[in-house]
Parts: structure tokens; C-alpha cells; sequence
């Protein structure tokens, strides 16, 4: 698969740590963060991740800021994404079976680098599951095209 990874200013390490760790796992790797420590705006960042997504030019995405909530919430804003902030292993790998999240999300100011990884291998081997699931997703775009 094709990874979209993107992060601001309050991730530059752990971006680097997971974008090694998810080629490590056979996974390209595309690059649309930050990679210095000067402050930058995070709402960017989630932008063009989500975009590489829904224009297909990635087949899922990794967003990481601070906490993981404002990169996603700008990510969120791009039409047929979902954007997930996770911060356990469980939910990392059920907002993919269930709400077919084709963005994870986290913070490096709340998870640990073990734990980013584990969530990360999670999310990237979960299938979406289909089913009643796949009409609750179809629930979640009407009300997006009614925007």
C-alpha cells in the first residue's frame, strides 16, 4: 500500500519513526509534513494527506500532530475522508473494520513510540468489514453531500 503520512511541528520525530516502521512493513511512504521544528500550522498538513487520499493518490493516510485532534479535524473537512484520532490499539483497528477510516490519527504528546507502532500495524491490517457497517458509512456521506 501507499502511505500518506503527515504531521506538523509538535511530530517531526515520531513521523520519522512511524514512516521507517511502515516501510519496514512493506508499505510505501509519501511525505507531506514537516520535517523541522519551527512552528507551523497543522490544518496544512492534514489538508494535503487527506487530498493525496481522496484524489487517490495514497490509499490510506497517517496523521500526527500533538494530541492527533486538530490535524484530523482539518483533514476532516476534505470531503470523503475519515479521519480518526486513536489513541489504544483496540479503536486503532475498529474505526477501520467498522467506520472504514482511511485516515489514523494520533498525537506524539499522548502516545509513546511502542504504542504508535502497534496502533499503526493495527490500522494497516484491519479490513473494513462491510455489512450493516457499510450502510452506517453510506449514513455518514448523505449527510456530507447534503453540505
Amino acid at each position: 500500500m501507499k502511505i500518506a503520512i503527515g504531521n506538523d511541528h509538535a511530530a517531526v520525530e515520531l513521523k520519522k519513526v512511524i514512516a521507517a516502521y511502515v516501510e519496514e512493513l512493506g508499505h510505501e511512504v509519501e511525505n507531506y509534513g514537516t520535517d523541522t521544528n519551527e512552528s507551523c500550522n497543522y490544518p496544512e498538513y492534514g489538508e494535503k494527506v487527506a487530498r493525496a487520499v481522496v484524489e487517490g493518490k495514497a490509499d490510506c493516510g497517517i496523521l500526527i500532530c500533538g494530541t492527533g485532534v486538530g490535524i484530523s479535524i482539518a483533514a476532516n473537512k476534505v470531503k470523503g475522508i475519515r479521519a480518526a484520532v486513536c489513541s489504544d490499539t483496540a479503536t486503532a483497528r475498529l474505526v477501520k473494520q467498522h467506520n472504514n477510516a482511511n485516515i489514523l490519527a494520533f498525537g506524539e504528546r499522548i502516545v509513546g513510540v511502542e504504542l504508535a507502532k502497534d496502533m499503526v500495524k493495527a490500522y494497516l491490517e484491519a479490513e473494513f468489514m462491510g455489512g450493516r457497517h457499510a450502510d452506517r458509512i453510506q449514513m455518514i456521506a448523505d449527510i456530507e453531500n447534503r453540505q
